[in-house]
């Protein structure tokens, strides 16, 4: 009978791990290539959506267009912040990838530490993208897939940012 219970709480534990959403998304103050520190408590109230990126990375390049889409269409409502880790990019490979992509919203740099407490992992894919209410949870996220490529190469990502802002439940995503 223990044998049986401890099963089931490994179990439990191992798909709650996996399960981002409901969570609250962790703080963090991270620097852009200016050294101009962005605070995610400083986008309170507003919608974040929060990416993971390598500049190599070619999906990644074609979510900045995605992202481009979202920024027109509903401005200051929903912040966008990148997230390169610094030990894969750096401050050339960055300014590049915001020049050759046309990039307005922040780039930011992190050691690894703010990424792992949002993904939880040492290896995820990219891009990763995590998207954040207006009060701070993580309402769903996803690592670039087969199953997920309508959310990083067309529309599924404003279908689920209408449903957050029209005060509706986004639905539960496909696991990565």
């Amino acid at each position: 009978m223990r044998t049986i219970l401890a099963i089931l709480l490994c179990t439990a534990a191992l798909f709650a791990a996996g399960d981002n959403s409901g969570r609250r998304a962790p703080g963090f103050a991270l620097p852009d290539a200016k050294m101009q520190v962005f605070d995610l408590a400083d986008y309170r109230g507003k919608i974040v959506v929060l990416e993971f990126l390598q500049t190599a990375c070619p999906h990644c390049a074609g979510f900045a267009d995605v992202l481009g889409r979202v920024q027109q269409k509903y401005g200051d409502k929903v912040a966008i912040l990148a997230v390169v880790n610094s030990g894969g990019d750096n401050q050339n490979t960055v300014a590049q990838y915001i020049s050759g992509h046309g990039i307005t919203y922040p780039v930011l740099f992190d050691a690894g530490q703010m990424q792992y407490s949002y993904v939880r992992s040492m290896r995820f894919d990219t891009p990763s993208v995590f998207l954040i209410d207006a009060s701070g949870t993580i309402k769903n996220d996803w690592g670039y897939s087969l199953t997920t490529r309508d959310i990083f190469e067309g529309n599924a990502l404003m279908s689920e940012i209408d449903s957050l802002l029209a005060g509706k439940a986004t639905p539960r995503k496909t696991k990565k």
